[in-house]
């Protein structure tokens, strides 16, 4: 519920319009209700129609000039945008809040003019990696950051980020395709392959930091953690600059731009989750249990990709 200037109530209530459509399954809409009295209500014009499922747990906010909406279907969480208080809504370029293990975000006001936004990771039945969720789970935090065009993107909060141990001495073994180039940076130059080079010793609980700077098209670039010998039993880490997209294991995000220029990436493995955010714009997380490997690969294939600055830290307990 929020209040306008005029101290009028409005709701937005989940529900699926009884109305003719000329495409049947999208029914889901969020009802606009309002009242100056909280006792007497008027039905509006819907703020949202045309979902394919009911939108659930709506947000609202204003921020420099900006509307807000945002809405949760099936636990994934997206917006829409608008110069006026309810629409007409404009489509993001693409959505930051969508994660399949952030369930439900909700954002808030912080300090300083930032915005953090909340959510939960879900528990995997029978703590499997491909189980489906459970209800209940650990919270989740992001700051939200504005773009010049009212497009938001995600990043860690500063202020959540684990503690770290002094960094680790590390001695990457490299395959025939990789060049070493200087402290915590390496080359490889595979096209039409792949190259990988890999450090053993890294512990369950770490924070990896690094660059990755792609040196003309490949395929896909990236990294196996909590992995084994050939990067066997791992959770690939994917990065697509041609597809757009980010994979942590079983999951993924989509529209993921910038990948084909130098980006950054910070992945936190703590117990049994992995969070990864790359160039302070997108973030992906993920709930995975079962492999416990103690190496780290870094792979290219089909291009020559730069790893630059790569640091890895051992997360100390809190």
């Amino acid at each position: 519920m929020i209040i306008d200037k005029s101290g009028v109530f409005h709701l937005f209530v989940s529900s699926s319009s009884e109305l003719n459509s000329s495409i049947d399954e999208n029914r889901g809409c969020l009802v606009h209700i309002s009242s100056t009295d909280l006792k007497t209500w008027k039905v509006n014009e819907s703020i949202l129609t045309g979902q394919r499922n009911v939108p659930e747990c709506p947000d609202y906010f204003y921020w420099n000039k900006w509307y807000y909406l945002v809405y949760s279907q099936n636990g994934n969480t997206s917006y829409v945008m608008s110069r006026n208080p309810y629409g007409p809504w404009q489509q993001p370029k693409f959505q930051a809040l969508d994660e399949d293990w952030s369930n439900v975000v909700k954002t808030a006001e912080f300090t300083n003019g930032r915005r953090i936004a909340a959510s939960w990771i879900p528990s995997k039945r029978d703590n499997k990696d491909d189980a489906g969720e459970m209800f209940g789970g650990c919270i989740l935090l992001r700051e939200v950051v504005q773009l010049k065009d009212g497009t938001l993107i995600t990043k860690f909060p500063e202020e959540t980020v684990s503690v770290i141990g002094p960094e680790l001495n590390l001695n990457p073994i490299l395959d025939s395709k990789v060049t070493k180039t200087g402290v915590g940076n390496y080359s490889i130059d595979a096209q039409g392959a792949i190259g990988s080079f890999h450090a053993d010793k890294i512990p369950m609980n770490s924070r990896i930091t690094l660059e990755i700077n792609p040196l003309g098209n490949n395929d896909e670039v990236g990294l196996f953690i909590r992995s084994g010998k050939n990067a066997s039993e791992g959770y690939k880490v994917s990065f697509s600059a041609s597809k757009q997209t980010v994979w942590l294991g079983n999951t993924k995000i989509e529209s993921v731009t910038g990948l084909d220029k130098p980006f950054t990436v910070d992945i936190i493995m703590k117990d049994d989750i992995i969070d990864i955010c790359i160039n302070n714009q997108r973030c992906i997380v993920n709930r995975l249990s079962e492999r416990k490997g103690e190496t780290v690969w870094f792979f290219a294939k089909q291009g020559k990709v730069a790893f630059k600055n790569i640091k890895i830290y051992p997360i100390l307990n809190e």
